[in-house]
Order: C-alpha cells, then sequence, then structure tokens
C-alpha cells in the first residue's frame, strides 16, 4: 500500500535545497524591511537551526570519523596528504593576497576602547599551546564544547582501535553513523527555515548603518575573499587537476558558502558540507576526515581578516613595514588562523598576536578587535563562506586528481 503524501511536501522535495534557501533568504529581507518588529520575533527559527547543527556537528564527526577508520579495508585508499597540503597553500596564499591589497589600498581607522573585556591569545606559542592541549582534551568535554581537535583525535583513535574488533562491532558502529547522518539530513531540510530567521533578524537589529564608516576597508577585506574564492583557489584546483575548475567552484560556493554564510560558523556547517560530498559521490573515507580537519586548519578567510585589519592598524599609526616583515606577517597569519576557532568572531582575537609583530601594544589592539566587531555583520560571513566552500573544493580537487570519484563530480566539470 502505497503512503499518499501531502502536496506541500511532494512540492518540497521537487524542489532543490538552494531554491528554497533563497525563497528564505529573499523573504527574511523582505520581512525585514517592511514589518522590522516581526522580524525580530522570529529570530528564534534561526538560532534554532545554528544551535541544532552546532549540536549534532560534534557526533557526527566523531561517529563518521571512528566509523570510517574501523570499516576501512586495506585495499581502500584516502588522500588526506594532498587535502592538507592544498589547505596549507590554499590559507598562506591567501595571506598574500590580504598583504599585497593592503599596500595597494591602505586602510585606517577611528580606533574605539570597547574591546578590554576579551581576552586574545599571548603569542604564537600560547597558540601552539593550546592546540596540542586541545588533542589530548577529555573526549566529553571535547564532545560538549566543540572542540574538533579533541573529537578528532579520539574518533581517529577509537578508529584504530576498532579495525580489530569483531565485525559485529564495527556494524554497530557504521549503523550508528548512519543514524547520525539521517538525523543531519532532517536538520538540513530545516535550513530554509533557518535562514529566513537568521537574516529577518539581522537585518531588523542592526540594518547596514553602521557599516558605512568603515566601507573602505569591508571592501577591502571582502574584496581580497572574492579574489581568493575566484582566482587564487579556482588557479589551485587547475594546478592541482588540469581542467576548468569553475563549474565545481560555483557548486561549492553555492551549496556550501550560502549556508555558511548566514550561520557564520565553519564547525555548523560541517554537517552541510559531508552532505554536499555524499551528493557529490567523493571518497567517503576522505571526506569524512578532510571536512572536520577543514573545519580547524583551513583559513584562508581568517588568515585575510587577520592581515588585512592587523596593516590598517599599521597603517593609522603610522608604523612602516618592509617587505620581511610583510612576509613574516602573512606566514604568522597563516598559522595563527589555523588555530582560530571554527565559530563565528574566532579569527578576530587572534588580530593582537599579529599586531605584537610590530610592537603594536595590547590596549590599541583590542581597538581594532573591537573595530572588526563592528564590521562582522559582513566580514564574518564571507569569511566563513570561503572557508567553509573550500574545504569541499580542496577535498574533490584532491579526489578527482587521484581518480578516486564518483560521476557526480566529473558532471559538476562538464
Amino acid at each position: 500500500m502505497t503512503a499518499v503524501r501531502h502536496p506541500l511536501i511532494q512540492l518540497l522535495n521537487r524542489t532543490s535545497l538552494v531554491l528554497q534557501i533563497l525563497i528564505g533568504l529573499i523573504a527574511g529581507i523582505l520581512l525585514a524591511q517592511f514589518t522590522p518588529q516581526a522580524a525580530s520575533s522570529v529570530s528564534f527559527l534561526g538560532t534554532l537551526f545554528v544551535s541544532a547543527l552546532k549540536a549534532v556537528a560534534p557526533v557526527l564527526v566523531f561517529v563518521l570519523v571512528a566509523a570510517s577508520i574501523a570499516n576501512h579495508r586495506h585495499d581502500q585508499q584516502t588522500h588526506i596528504r594532498p587535502i592538507l597540503m592544498l589547505y596549507l597553500l590554499g590559507t598562506f596564499s591567501a595571506a598574500l593576497i590580504a598583504v599585497i591589497a593592503s599596500f595597494s589600498f591602505p586602510s585606517s581607522l577611528t580606533l574605539l576602547s570597547n574591546g578590554a573585556d576579551l581576552s586574545p591569545p599571548g603569542g604564537i606559542s600560547e597558540v601552539l599551546q593550546t592546540l596540542l592541549l586541545n588533542l589530548v582534551d577529555n573526549p566529553i568535554n571535547a564532545l560538549l564544547k566543540g572542540n574538533f581537535i579533541g573529537i578528532l583525535t579520539w574518533a581517529i583513535g577509537l578508529g584504530f582501535a576498532f579495525r580489530h574488533a569483531a565485525p559485529g562491532s564495527k556494524q554497530m558502529l557504521a549503523d550508528l553513523s548512519a543514524g547520525v547522518t539521517a538525523i543531519v539530513k532532517l536538520i538540513i531540510r530545516l535550513a530554509p527555515l533557518g535562514i529566513f530567521g537568521l537574516v529577518a533578524a539581522t537585518l531588523a537589529e542592526s540594518g547596514m548603518g553602521a557599516l558605512l564608516d568603515y566601507l573602505h576597508l569591508l571592501l577591502v577585506l571582502i574584496g581580497c575573499m572574492l579574489l581568493v574564492a575566484l582566482l587564487v583557489n579556482p588557479a589551485i584546483v587547475f594546478w592541482k587537476i588540469r581542467r576548468n575548475p569553475y563549474p565545481l567552484v560555483f557548486a561549492c560556493l553555492r551549496e556550501s558558502g550560502l549556508t555558511a554564510f548566514f550561520t557564520r560558523s565553519s564547525a555548523a556547517n560541517i554537517p552541510v558540507n559531508l552532505q554536499l560530498c555524499q551528493r557529490l559521490g567523493l571518497h567517503e573515507e576522505t571526506y569524512s576526515v578532510s571536512i572536520p580537519l577543514g573545519a580547524t586548519i583551513n583559513m584562508a578567510g581568517a588568515a585575510i581578516t587577520i592581515s588585512v585589519l592587523t596593516l590598517a592598524a599599521v597603517h593609522t599609526l603610522g608604523i612602516a613595514v618592509d617587505l620581511p616583515s610583510a612576509l613574516l606577517l602573512s606566514l604568522l597569519a597563516s598559522i595563527s588562523a589555523c588555530g582560530a576557532s571554527g565559530v563565528a568572531g574566532g579569527s578576530l582575537l587572534l588580530i593582537p598576536l599579529a599586531c605584537s609583530l610590530f610592537g603594536i601594544p595590547n590596549e590599541v589592539a583590542m581597538q581594532v578587535v573591537a573595530v572588526g566587531f563592528i564590521i562582522g555583520i559582513v566580514q564574518d560571513s564571507a569569511e566563513t563562506a570561503l572557508n567553509s566552500s573550500t574545504d569541499v573544493l580542496f577535498t574533490a580537487a584532491a579526489c578527482l586528481a587521484e581518480d578516486a570519484v564518483a560521476p557526480q563530480v566529473n558532471a559538476q566539470l562538464d
């Protein structure tokens, strides 16, 4: 006996998720424009959606990575090493672009004084120390706090341990992974409502007027991110696969970057990226590790933010910068970006670390951080969209280079 579905459900199933998200986006803008009081009341939808993604992402990563490694066969190949190299190359290239753009279009700041309560890291050694401590974090604490470095460490360790377990235990992990994945798919289907609530509430409360005073700085930031997304990343992918990269680039920006733009969290976008990789037919043993890893260390957008805001402070204070110092800033921004948190605004607290390279006192650097929070409504959204979409892009590029993909990826390039 065939179940009869409601016509609305049938319509939703026939309509692509991207189109539904665009409808939610437009509806949110219209609601904020014409009835801002009502827009504020729907903010709960956006908060609920982001909270659901953040809640399921740690469990999904832990179970998926452990199950993937436990059920890995010796005749299967993964491609984590080339993906890792692409992540590092992309992040350093983004930092260089940001430095060049900052010298070409220098920005000046009206420094504020409302960042005193924040606690940035004291040096690069502190960033590295934090990363190492996160590796050995208690697994329950890592799951509760969304510490993806710790989650990955425990998942990889348990995955290798379960490779020697009984077949029934391995199947239990596989079934658990499938169950969590089903929950994730349900949450992602609610993305249009979540985007509607996020956009309506954000525009109703903040608007765009507060950004006009910092328009030049914002244009430099967004310009760098667009340059990386549309020129640098495609060039890296072309170097890797020797084919036209733009169909895949646009697919990743459309289906991953759009959602990440509004969630403003690489960690929250992990389930979206995992589902996109599955839809593209990528190697599951590869993307189940590379996507959560990318949400932690693939931070081209963060490297741009750190470099541009630091050099804006340098220009404002009249500090001379030579070429070696600029190259050192690019390297420092790249390393610092890899330690940036996968949540909204995570890169801003690393700006004082880069400012210390030029002798800028912490009090002034925290004022630069405050400026970052003012423009964060756009900056952080664009940064996250670049970071998260690049995770899928570089994973697909590495799989394509090794011919380890299903026809779906080749269809994106044809």
